[in-house]
């Protein structure tokens, strides 16, 4: 992937201020949900988010870890990024305090300890990139 393309693609993860995760449900259906912004980015490779334990993306991922990140400027509709990779679902102390941001407590009220409170890691290995009305792919 040439720099441009890359910094590009960085540009349109960077701006969007809402991201989309899909995982795999027990029938074997996509579920998609608004997720907020990564709290981590690694990259155009790894993406960290906050997330509920108790939520029902967390027990799919805990049985098929496949997943999915998508990304779009809001400027334009059609200029999006989406990821194909795996997710996994971290409740250790360290990836938690990581990512722990003053006024998290309003979603986690026992604060970095909640044991509802977790991150989820996504390693993308693929790249699908829309933009000017054509996509490119890459593999990561």
């Amino acid at each position: 992937m040439e720099q441009k393309t890359e910094k590009q693609i960085m540009d349109v993860i960077k701006k969007s201020k809402t991201s989309f995760l899909a995982t795999v449900d027990e029938q074997g259906f996509p579920n998609v949900r608004a997720m907020l912004t990564p709290r981590k980015i690694v990259s155009k490779k790894e993406f960290w988010f906050t997330t509920n334990t108790s939520s029902n993306k967390v027990k799919q991922i805990g049985k098929n870890s496949k997943a999915c990140v998508y990304f779009f400027d809001k400027k334009f509709m059609y200029h999006g990024v989406m990821l194909l990779g795996v997710a996994e679902v971290c409740t250790d102390q360290e990836s938690r305090k990581e990512i722990w941001k003053f006024g998290d407590t309003m979603y986690y009220k026992e604060g970095v300890n909640d044991p509802d409170y977790a991150v989820i890691k996504f390693r993308a290995q693929k790249i699908k990139y829309y933009h000017a009305f054509k996509q490119e792919e890459f593999e990561i």
